[in-house]
């Protein structure tokens, strides 16, 4: 007997491994998911249900040239003759290839009601129609000429298509998106314009590089548009890998409202982002105060996207405000990119930019030679029949009496005339009208025109050089459709090198808010609100007084420079507000006891300084190297033991000269070339003293002459012609100052 189990019911019943069972199985399904469903072909850039979709309303004649039919009468037809699934799953892709805001081209012209950037649902196929655009037009245009393959459908009926001819470069320019079975795919859309112009330099350069490439295709091209910020290195990576993503901003402009008021109005939002739910999502954060620099949201958007953000004050920086909506909010998005597409039509593969662009070529290369080899069939059955008619015209007489009078016409005709069998056919069918047509020199001359274009269809076929130049036409022809200069292929998405403004992430957060911050002789230091022109009745401890007042706002970094040389930075919303006498600086930083504050002011990007010691020595700083991150600060001016840092002055742009003063009351001016630029160090000597040490600096442009103010705030300016006395070269010791000049050893305020 058989160890085979009985088993309850009838048989035959044979035993499967499980895990045999489900492994083929899921395997069955996963590549069924991966060809079938969610990964677009790298040739036409569809996938089967658009492919299905694009045929079946070429069948019902749907040009766009033509009339509209019910979109119920496209989907029953696609789903009956080629496509089993779901009507509203057909019905979605057919939508989709309808929305402006969604497909870049696209690819079915619709009329009524598809949905909208809000995110709204489509009406129901009852009541919306559609028909091809010329894009799609171009994807199927040769497909009766033999030039892709067809398979039979689901239930053997009919023939499909394999692939489109497709005469556009689809895969690109519309993106595509899928998730299969443990792969999927997204790719965004571009430029039909660039997209070609990179085509074209493919073919004269098979070599190209991905770097090459990119100078004709900088980035996507979204159909909402936006501003692209991914740096240049980065979307490179991403073509050559062909994974990686773009960081895509909505666009916005200011808008003033007067008496000073302003409101943000973003009239382009970022690709795939429904805008009601933007709005609804941005509400949220406001509710949860977490968008403190916003007071307000409205949606305004009719035909164009209009949605107004309104700062919670005046004074809140617009950039500012930004930079904190697009942290928080879909305002801001990142659009990943895996190339991941089949090729062969069923290997699926991550592929560069350079290789997307090739296999369309490729692809191009060959249904112009099956339609060539289509076309040039046609002509030899053509000329076969010409000649056939040139006999019958010749020989009428005898080829009426043959038709009229023999049993089998057809054998007599053939050995009589030495016919072929389409010949024979061809003049059996002829009607009687017909031979008043077949004149002799008619016959040659289709004769000699067919015999030229097969001599030139035979010459394509014979050379590569020769087919890469007719694609090139063709290329050029569809760049011509759809140019930058029209209004469906110019670029909407605009490239930016960086962001706008870069802003830490915990000022975004900050209000913008005018203040004065006092700094008192002993150090103490506290922030008044707004900018009060009269500070004599500031109250300060007993023995002490005010030292600076700088005007700044919440939102500023404030630079404290101290006597042995070093920098250290004070965010201007964490200081003591003004009731009392605020808080000694010592308690922010680091300084120790034996050093003191030479100076405070409001940091400037982009701004240089002249850093000095007592010792005359000194050089010029970038104002952003000498920023400090932690409490300890940052060492910037190395001094002697003797000495101490004196001086911190700003450099104006249009500075050229530079004048020293030292406690000796002497006085130097010389050219501003004569300082090195450094970030640390002890620097050079600006003066040299035999008593004393340096005073103060001063560089200042040669035609607007030196300035200086007296104890009393009267403004005295040398002009260059009456400073020669004082000019020489640095590192001398300098001459005894001008008649006047402050007995404080000072030219005033520097900043």
């Amino acid at each position: 007997m058989s160890d085979r189990p009985i088993l309850p019911g009838p048989g035959p019943i044979e035993p499967v491994n499980l895990r045999e069972a489900l492994e083929e199985r899921y395997l069955t399904y996963a590549l069924s998911t991966i060809l079938h469903r969610a990964l677009p072909d790298v040739r036409d850039g569809l996938k089967p249900v658009h492919r299905r979709i694009l045929y079946a309303m070429r069948e019902l004649k749907l040009d766009p040239a033509g009339g509209f039919k019910k979109c119920a009468k496209i989907v029953g037809e696609v789903m009956g003759n080629f496509h089993p699934h779901g009507d509203q799953a057909i019905y979605d892709a057919l939508v989709r290839l309808a929305q402006d805001f969604a497909v870049r081209y696209p690819l079915v012209d619709g009329q009524g009601n598809f949905g909208n950037i809000d995110g709204d649902n489509p009406a129901a196929m009852r009541y919306t129609e559609s028909r091809l655009t010329h894009v799609a037009e171009a994807l199927l245009d040769g497909i009766d000429e033999d030039t892709i393959d067809f398979r039979a459908t689901y239930d053997g009926t009919n023939k499909e298509p394999v692939v489109l001819p497709a005469n556009f470069p689809n895969l690109l320019a519309n993106g595509s998106s899928g998730i299969a079975v443990g792969m999927a795919t997204n790719i965004p859309p571009h430029n039909v314009d660039e997209l070609c112009a990179a085509l074209l330099h493919l073919i004269k350069h098979p070599n190209a590089t991905v770097e090459k490439l990119v100078d004709f295709i900088p980035a996507p091209d979204f159909p909402t548009g936006g501003i692209l910020v991914e740096p240049r290195d980065s979307i490179i990576e991403t073509y050559r890998t062909g994974r990686g993503g773009f960081r895509l901003r909505a666009r916005w402009e200011k808008e003033d409202t007067g008496r000073g008021g302003y409101q943000i109005v973003v009239t382009e939002i970022p690709y795939q982002v429904q805008k009601a739910r933007l709005v609804e999502k941005i509400a949220e954060l406001m509710q949860a105060k977490k968008l403190p620099l916003l007071g307000d949201v409205r949606d305004e958007s009719a035909e164009v996207v209009r949605l107004i953000l309104e700062p919670k004050s005046r004074t809140v920086d617009p950039l500012v405000l930004m930079e904190s909506l697009f942290r928080v909010t879909e305002l801001e998005t990142r659009f990943g990119l895996n190339m991941n597409v089949l090729t062969a039509g069923q290997i699926p593969a991550v592929l560069s930019l350079r290789d997307v662009l090739k296999h369309w070529l490729e692809h191009r290369q060959e249904v112009l030679v099956r339609r060539s080899e289509h076309r040039l069939a046609k002509i030899r059955h053509r000329l076969e029949v010409l000649d056939g008619y040139l006999i019958a015209y010749l020989n009428i007489d005898e080829v009426i009496r043959i038709i009229r009078f023999e049993d089998e016409p057809k054998a007599k005709l053939i050995a009589k005339f030495k016919l072929t069998d389409v010949q024979a056919e061809a003049i059996l069918n002829l009607r009687l009208r017909s031979l008043s047509k077949l004149e002799e020199q008619e016959i040659k001359a289709e004769h000699a025109k067919l015999t030229g274009e097969m001599r030139d269809l035979q010459a394509l076929l014979k050379s590569e050089d020769l087919q890469w130049e007719r694609i090139s036409t063709e290329i050029k022809a569809i760049r011509e459709t759809y140019s930058k200069k029209t209004e469906l292929g110019r670029r909407r998405t605009e490239l930016a090198d960086a962001p706008a403004i870069e802003v830490d992430l915990d000022q975004a957060l900050i209000e913008k808010e005018p203040i004065t911050v006092i700094l008192s002789e002993k150090g103490w230091i506290r922030a008044l609100k707004g900018h009060p022109e009269d500070l004599s009745k500031l109250d300060f401890k007993h023995g002490d007084g005010l030292k600076r007042a700088v005007r700044a706002s919440t939102t500023d970094k404030l630079l404290v420079f101290t006597t042995n040389g070093k920098f250290f930075t004070l965010e201007g919303s964490q200081l003591p507000g003004g009731r009392g006498h605020g808080e000694p600086v010592r308690l922010m930083v680091d300084l120790e006891e034996s050093h003191e504050i030479v100076d405070m002011f409001v940091h400037e990007p982009g701004r240089k300084l002249i850093v000095a010691a007592t010792s005359g020595h000194g050089f010029i700083v970038p104002e952003d190297e000498v920023l400090a991150s932690t409490r300890k600060g940052k060492q910037v001016l190395n001094v002697d033991a003797d000495a101490e840092a004196r001086v911190c002055v700003p450099v104006p742009p249009s500075a050229n000269m530079c004048a020293t003063i030292g406690e000796n009351r002497r006085m130097l001016v010389f050219s501003l070339e004569e300082i090195n630029e450094m970030t640390r160090g002890k620097g050079i000597i600006l003066q040299r003293f035999k008593d004393g040490g340096l005073s103060d600096v001063r560089p200042f442009e040669k035609k607007a002459g030196l300035t200086w103010l007296d104890s009393a705030g009267r403004t005295y300016t040398l002009e260059s012609s009456e400073l020669k006395e004082w000019v020489g070269q640095r590192a001398q010791a300098g001459r005894t100052a001008p008649k006047g000049f402050p007995r404080s050893n000072r030219f005033g305020p520097a900043f």
